[in-house]
């Protein structure tokens, strides 16, 4: 595995879990807000190291008619302000090369999407800024074939670059983790497990993703015991009302018991 960097407070690739969660998408900045500030309370009270997540835009929705988020000016703006107000280490996605440099003065993190991770221009965009890039493997991508999209973003000298697993296309409307992923993307890079969209059902509720959040534990368990670096989590005090992947949110209650068995079952496999 590559060495390990820093991320404002947060060391990736070091040995302790980091926490990436946040909400899908931006709604508003005062929900936002209240989001990044009830899980910093969380991740101090259970002493992990936390990123906060929030989208700008929510490019890649099937729907035409889905939320879509205050766009790229107005969320950067939102996510600049959190960071600036809580001290957290910020991520967002980034969707376009233009967008990269822009998302890059207020966040810490640029995020590329799963559907977006071969994009060659986006990966070198977002490396060129020198930010830290984490680069979410594709439904349809090898985790070996992983290296060549951390070879585009190194490509620039950005050796700040880690990667997620999101689980893989299982047929038609669902998706299923292969647990070898993580030891293989290990040796390549540090490697962060996505708990929430790994239980999504792309497409499979007419139009908007459906989901499975009760095994959200079950994978991020088993996650943790094979050996991650990062866990990531989309939560919500509201799952039911989320205006973009609510069916495969963690309900923001539950973060804290499940982050206190998992530091658990890191401390007792090592």
């Amino acid at each position: 595995m590559s060495s390990s960097f820093e991320i404002g407070p947060v060391e990736v690739g070091a040995g302790r879990l980091f926490l990436i969660a946040g909400p899908c998408v931006i709604e508003s900045e005062p929900h936002t807000r209240s989001i990044a500030e009830a899980v910093q309370r969380i991740a101090a009270d259970v002493g992990i190291p936390f990123i906060f997540k929030a989208s700008y835009d929510k490019a890649n929705r099937t729907s035409v008619k889905s939320f879509r988020g205050p766009g790229l000016k107005e969320g950067t703006r939102i996510l600049g302000r959190i960071a600036k107000d809580t001290g957290l280490p910020v991520l967002t996605d980034v969707h376009e090369p233009a967008h990269c440099e822009i998302a890059a003065e207020a966040v810490d993190v640029l995020q590329i999407p799963a559907f977006l991770c071969r994009q060659t221009d986006l990966l070198v965009a977002a490396g060129k800024t020198g930010r830290a890039v984490n680069i979410k493997k594709g439904q349809f991508v090898a985790p070996w074939d992983m290296a060549h999209g951390l070879e585009k973003v190194r490509s620039t000298g950005n050796e700040r670059v880690f990667l997620t697993e999101r689980g893989s296309m299982f047929g038609y409307n669902n998706l299923v983790v292969d647990f070898r992923s993580l030891a293989v993307m290990r040796r390549l890079a540090p490697v962060v497990f996505d708990a929430t969209h790994s239980v999504q059902q792309p497409s499979a509720a007419n139009g908007v993703s459906g989901g499975q959040p009760e095994y959200i534990p079950l994978l991020a368990r088993a996650a943790v015991a094979a050996g991650i670096d990062g866990l990531f989590v989309e939560v919500h005090d509201s799952p039911a009302d989320a205006k973009s992947d609510g069916a495969n949110a963690l309900d923001l209650k539950l973060l804290k018991p499940l982050l206190e068995k998992l530091l658990a079952i890191q401390a007792a496999t090592g």
